[in-house]
């Protein structure tokens, strides 16, 4: 599912000011690469022309530095709901866990960041759930490296599972992720990208624990009167 939002970040040239300046990559010897840059460009051009290659429809453009760090806080990668809060396996109402991130980003010259996202969610039905949909919630946070938060937005993700199913797979695609820079030496590993369910303090507590129920999709169902499985 493709997500049509932005995260503009708003405030974040003042506050990027003080981040830790990096210097965008690429640009050591001034002038001197510059020219170098030039004659090859100019070289590629007449190789091309000289074998009848066909112009490329869009530039390849390189970044100005690396891309901001994108990861999930470990107290929020797994999203774990129990009837009446109590820890056990038969009392799991929904589950879910982000498998799994993909990121890129774009940015040259003086020019802002954009990063796009891609994330994997196995999202779960438990036994003491309640009907066939649930709507998630997560959240996206940009701060500067290891320190503080610059902005914050909640997403809710709606899911339906089929009939006779308790385990489903999303994909998720956040675009729009946009980070002002303070100046032209301000690279993306000033920033960090967040990402988390929106967690109680008690699900961030199991979590961090390190405890999990995973739904066993397509188990068979104990025999009347038979003992359950330890």
């Amino acid at each position: 599912m493709r997500r049509a939002l932005t995260l503009v970040l708003t405030g974040l040239i003042a506050a990027s000011a003080f981040a830790t300046p990096v210097l965008a990559q690429g640009r050591g010897g001034g002038g001197d690469d510059a020219r170098r840059e030039a004659e090859e460009a100019a070289k590629k051009r007449k190789r091309d022309q000289e074998w009848n290659q066909p112009t490329a429809p869009l530039p390849q453009l390189r970044n100005a530095g690396p891309c901001p760090y994108v990861k999930v806080l470990y107290d929020a990668s797994r999203y774990t709901e129990f009837k009446d809060g109590r820890e056990a396996a038969g009392n799991v109402q929904w589950t879910g866990e982000i498998q799994g991130l993909s990121a890129g980003c774009s940015y040259k010259d003086d020019e802002p960041i954009q990063v796009q996202i891609e994330m994997l969610l196995s999202l779960g039905k438990g036994p003491q759930a309640t009907g066939n949909g649930k709507t998630y919630r997560y959240w996206v946070a940009v701060t500067t490296r290891n320190q503080a938060v610059l902005a914050k937005e909640y997403f809710d993700l709606p899911v339906t599972f089929d009939a006779g199913s308790d385990r489903t797979m999303i994909r998720e695609t956040i675009a729009g992720i946009v980070i002002p820079r303070a100046s032209l030496e301000t690279s993306g590993a000033n920033f960090e990208v967040l990402i988390g369910f929106d967690v109680t303090p008690q699900m961030a507590a199991f979590n961090r624990d390190g405890k999990r129920f995973r739904v066993t999709a397509g188990a068979p169902q104990a025999a009347a009167g038979a003992p359950a499985p330890q």
